[in-house]
């Protein structure tokens, strides 16, 4: 007779008085689950995730029964990190990344896995007894990191938001031990709506873990089985996870088989720890007695990198979807319980951020029979807690000097108004004692107001209140080599950079040469790293500069995680970076101006001229390759700093430089043409075309290429667009195929034709964009927008100047400054003069034709006209026509003007001959 048939027959024949079989037949596999968990072999400890009353379980039972092999429901490739615990301050999440992925889908780089670990937890008491008690071997037995992905769907696996409270998990897939929640909506619903709550913590926290804080053992254990299977059991129909977790307790418990064979350990002196859900388990594999075969799937060739990364409360809630506050609430409530029963919890020596403790272990105690323990847990009403009246009076002090810190204003009515509603909402909930959770409800409905005040809010100050949220750190041994290596070379400092504060560091390079290292590697940091963990606030780095002095904000401590993960992409700062360098040139997305700026990042942050010219040649490879223009603005920025910078510092240009020009040359040539027609192509594009045509033409020239490849790929562009058809009548001019006084002619009739006249602000902005390939029309350009603005009438001028403004701004931003300097040259200084100014490009009335004056002898003249063909040569280039005439004679001998002009102001000859005089 088993010993839980009384409650499994007294549970049936309460199903059958209500008339429901199916209720009997789920109450009476409750208890059938519970009998066969505890009947089992092999000792099965039953866990929910976080839990302070698993917890407190696990450290009773490690006393009393100090196994020899402890079984834990963890990835069993993690078991190398856990040593380095000890070297961490908790919470920390051990982790799996993988970037090289073969076996997987590449859209799924870079996979993650995070197992986040605390101290109020059952599993971080077992992994510290079994590493500091001698004799004691700790196995995890749960699939590893590769089964979790490949027992994944086979779209994307879903990952994290990337919220700032989750952060230090980034989107890394989580696993924890003893999930324990109702997979059935409705039960959930039922649950939280008929315990007056409004999460499922708090429901948690009410109804399991305040009652089985203070329980024993077997009480623990079989109301923990017990509620495993029911939720096990209320599940919905098709629920996909339920075939994962069998897989996984098929894999487990194949697992402890295969150890059991190979070490010869009794079952008697071993323990196994698993999730409450796994441990009302149905697969044939369940038990140690089961000869139920499985095969597990090998492993992928992906290569799997593992480390320690910094975790917080709010991190672990967010990812696993907990309430906020809740693991906080969850640490408190294990230290009250460890002070209110005086256990010893064990800890890993060394441990970071605890006291030591000594452990001494008690004798084992004798197993005994084990007896029902649910049948008087469900058959008596919880004992409530009474109410702690200094406990909360702390609080609701608390929580208003707190609220006043932050801008509230609160007083002391608030403070006893918080204290009434906490013991109000107790009651509604049916407790005696208010719980955080009361406490906060009453905080925020006594405090809050409409508008928060400062950057937290009342729930938030009661999350800080209640142990606030407790960031964990890596500690130096167990980072990994890189993240060691940063700490080092940054020593020079004299910062400790494992504060989570922010710090400034300065650095005055002149005075104190031995800093340069760090700037260097201060910068690579800034490329690597979230830019908020490393910010310049004084210093930039650009091609062929260097500061004299800098002034950093560093947030190591905050960002240690991605300093961490660095680590796994290789061994040193500057190897990461050139692999980044070398990824991206060589993706399938890359372009030629992905190429060049990995060139001008190699040259700025690694100084290397042998990965700049391979970076380089795969740039020409690129260029050569693209069918699509987007990127000419780009690539025409990007390769004039370059090779303005070689030919600064170098005595010649790279040779991928040169192939570069002579490539692009061929190239932008062959897709002009097509470029012009383009609707899909804009204005800027075929500008930065022609001003890479043009500003590379003497080097491509030099190099071999023709010009009238340029000149046929002019002539053979006929575009529609007014923009692009201004871009070409500029692009024409230096080429000799269109003057400028042809230019303004068309211009004068495009703004003379009424039918033009709408369209003609399109004109302009080509004109606009002309500028960059024509640098030499900025005048023009200034004359065409003077006319635009003097002659368009007033419903195409006012619609039209937003969208110049725009357009400027966003598309020709660079040509601005250029732009304004010859408007500051064309127009005058002040007011005042611009009602006499006269603009230079309108017309002049002639001028009244000088007299000629008699032309001057003497050796010069004679020897000119002794040789006259050099000066008509000079006077047939510039234009000039005339006639010779003989020295000494005059056209024109009248000097009457002269003479009246002196006779009626004689002032300035009078002053002339006095000082002659």
């Amino acid at each position: 007779m088993s010993t839980f048939d009384p409650l499994k027959e007294q549970l049936t024949l309460a199903a059958q008085e209500f008339g429901a079989d199916t209720v009997s037949g789920i109450l009476a596999g409750l208890v059938d689950d519970v009998d066969r968990a505890l009947r089992e072999e092999l000792e099965i400890f039953p866990v929910c995730h976080h839990s302070p009353a698993s917890a407190l379980a696990m450290v009773r039972r490690l006393r009393e029964k100090q196994p020899k092999v402890i079984y834990l429901e963890l990835c069993e490739d993690l078991q190398p990190l856990l040593s380095e615990l000890r070297n961490c301050r908790l919470p920390v999440a051990v982790q799996a990344f993988a970037t090289d992925l073969d076996g997987f889908p590449k859209s799924w780089a870079p996979l993650s896995v995070v197992a986040p670990i605390t101290e109020a937890s059952a599993e971080y008491q077992a992994i510290s007894y079994a590493l500091e008690t001698p004799g004691v071997e700790l196995v995890l037995v749960d699939r590893s990191t590769d089964h979790v992905f490949q027992w994944a769907p086979k779209e994307e696996p879903k990952r994290t938001p990337g919220e700032e409270e989750a952060g230090l998990h980034g989107d890394a897939v989580g696993v924890e031990i003893g999930d324990l929640r109702p997979r059935f909506a409705e039960l959930e619903q039922h649950l939280l709506h008929h315990g007056k709550v409004r999460h499922w913590s708090e429901w948690w926290d009410q109804y399991v873990e305040q009652p089985l804080s203070g329980a024993d053992y077997d009480t623990y254990r079989q109301v923990m089985v017990l509620i495993g299977s029911l939720f096990r059991r209320l599940r919905p129909d098709g629920d996909d996870r339920l075939a994962l977790d069998e897989d996984r307790e098929r894999y487990m418990w194949t697992r402890m088989r295969e150890h059991l064979a190979a070490s010869g350990a009794d079952p008697a002196d071993c323990l196994y720890v698993c999730g409450a859900f796994h441990a009302a388990s149905h697969v044939e594999q369940f038990g140690l007695r089961s000869t139920a075969p499985y095969e597990i799937s090998p492993r992928t060739n992906t290569t799997w990198l593992y480390g320690l990364i910094p975790s917080s409360h709010s991190a672990i809630e967010a990812q696993f979807g907990l309430a906020s506050g809740s693991v906080s609430i969850a640490a408190a409530t294990w230290a009250k319980a460890l002070a209110r029963s005086g256990l010893t919890p064990f800890q890993l020596a060394g441990q970071k951020g605890t006291r030591k403790r000594a452990v001494k272990l008690p004798k084992p105690v004798p197993e005994v029979e084990v007896a029902d323990r649910l049948t008087g847990f469900l058959s008596q009403p919880p004992i409530l807690d009474e109410l702690d009246q200094s406990e909360l009076l702390g609080w609701c002090v608390d929580i208003v000097r707190l609220a006043r810190r932050n801008g509230y204003l609160a007083s002391t009515a608030d403070a006893i108004a918080v204290f009434e509603t906490s013991i109000l909402l107790a009651g509604m909930r049916n407790r005696a004692r208010p719980t955080p959770y009361d406490f906060q409800d009453a905080a925020v409905t006594c405090i809050e107001k409409d508008v928060v005040p400062g950057r937290r809010d009342v729930r938030r100050l009661c999350e800080i209140l209640l142990g606030g949220d407790r960031v964990g750190e890596v500690g130096y041994d167990a980072l990994p080599p890189l993240a060691r290596n940063v700490y080092d070379r940054l020593a020079p400092l004299g910062l400790d950079l494992e504060k989570r504060t922010i710090q400034r560091a300065l650095l005055d390079l002149n005075a104190n040469p031995g800093l340069v290292p760090c700037s260097d590697l201060l910068w690579m940091l800034r490329y690597l790293l979230p830019h908020d963990a490393v910010r310049p606030i004084m210093g930039e780095r650009r091609l062929g500069e260097r500061s004299i002095q800098e002034s950093w904000d560093l947030a190591f401590g905050k960002y240690q995680r991605a300093i961490i993960e660095l680590g796994y992409e290789g061994v040193t700062v500057e190897q990461v970076l050139e692999q980044r360098l070398r990824r991206q040139v060589w993706d399938s997305k890359a372009t030629a101006a992905v190429a060049l700026a990995a060139v001008e990042d190699a040259e700025l942050y690694l100084g290397s001229r042998r990965l700049a010219d391979e970076l380089g040649a795969r740039a020409v490879e690129l260029l050569a390759s693209e069918r699509s223009v987007d990127d000419a603005p780009e690539v025409l920025r990007r390769i004039r700093r370059l090779m303005a910078y070689y030919r600064a510092s170098e005595p010649e240009l790279p040779a991928w430089c040169e192939e570069f020009a002579t490539a692009g040359y061929a190239h932008y040539c062959t897709l002009l043409p097509t470029a012009f027609v383009d609707d899909d192509t804009g204005v800027r594009q075929v500008a930065a075309m022609l001003g890479f045509l043009f500003s590379m033409e003497s080097l491509a020239l030099a190099l071999g290429c023709d010009r009238a490849q340029l000149e046929l790929a002019v002539q053979q562009s006929h575009p529609e667009a007014p923009a692009k058809v201004a871009l070409l009548w500029a692009a024409r001019t230096p080429l000799g195929l269109l003057s400028v006084g042809d230019l303004r002619s068309r211009c004068d009739e495009l703004l003379g034709n009424p039918l033009v006249v709408p369209s003609f602000p399109q004109y302009i902005m080509g004109f606009v964009q002309a500028m960059e390939p024509v640098p030499a029309l900025s005048g023009f350009v200034v004359e065409v927008i003077s006319k635009a603005f003097g002659r368009l009438p007033d419903n195409v001028l006012l619609p039209w100047l937003p969208r110049l403004i725009t357009t400027l701004r966003d598309q020709a931003g660079e040509l601005m400054p250029a732009l304004v300097r010859e408007a500051g040259r064309t127009f005058p200084g002040s007011l005042a003069a611009v009602d006499a100014w006269t603009p230079p490009w309108t017309a002049r009335p002639a001028s009244p034709k000088a007299a000629p004056v008699a032309v001057a002898s003497g050796p010069v003249a004679e020897l000119l006209l002794g040789h006259p063909a050099a000066c008509d040569a000079v006077a047939g280039l510039l234009g000039c026509e005339g006639q010779w005439r003989a020295p000494g004679t005059a056209a024109g001998a009248d000097h009457g003007e002269v003479r009246a002009l002196l006779s009626e102001h004689p002032e300035p000859a009078l002053a002339v001959a006095g000082l002659l005089a």
